[in-house]
């Protein structure tokens, strides 16, 4: 047996099905309920933060990606062209690209843009009340709408993801 074969493939299935549930469960339900919820939302999003969410979930992407690349290497033969013209391989390129973009996605835009809106309501919470106050909070409009597009995207990149990799064996 492969034991290496094996751990990549379970880090793989496992870190990449906590990654994805996570991005779709937040864009279908908590992102919402957090927006609606008002000022709570935002003691929400401030304990997901202290918790460290914002700092694993891109750590298990990361290894999940790393993962799967080693898998579809080993697979492939070393990334032979003929098998990667495959069928099978075309779905598995599909995949793994759709999750690099979704990964830089979120890092770069979706997480960033979160701690700026993280960072900007505590100063605006902090601030006394009036037109200065409300000014901040005016300005976190613009840095949610970002976050909630981008959070939507990499939800549709990382469901394209999943059903590539579901599907790629049988085609």
């Amino acid at each position: 047996m492969d034991w290496a074969l094996v751990i990549l493939r379970f880090l793989h299935v496992v870190l990449g099905a906590y990654w994805a549930g996570v991005i779709i469960f937040t864009a279908l339900y908590l992102e919402p309920s957090i927006r609606t919820a008002g000022p709570a939302g935002g003691q929400v999003m401030g304990q997901l933060v202290a918790r460290g969410h914002l700092t694993a979930l891109p750590i298990i992407a990361l290894v999940t990606i790393l993962s799967g690349l080693d898998l579809l290497r080993r697979v492939s033969g070393g990334f032979d062209p003929a098998w990667m013209a495959s069928r099978m391989g075309m779905a598995l390129s599909i995949g793994a690209t759709s999750a690099i973009v979704a990964f830089a996605i979120g890092v770069l835009v979706m997480r960033s843009t979160t701690l700026k809106i993280m960072g900007l309501a505590q100063a605006a919470m902090q601030a006394p009340e009036g037109p200065a106050r409300d000014a901040q909070f005016a300005a976190i409009a613009p840095l949610r709408r970002r976050a909630t597009l981008s959070l939507r995207v990499v939800a549709v990149l990382l469901g394209i993801t999943v059903t590539a990799m579901a599907v790629a064996r049988y085609l």
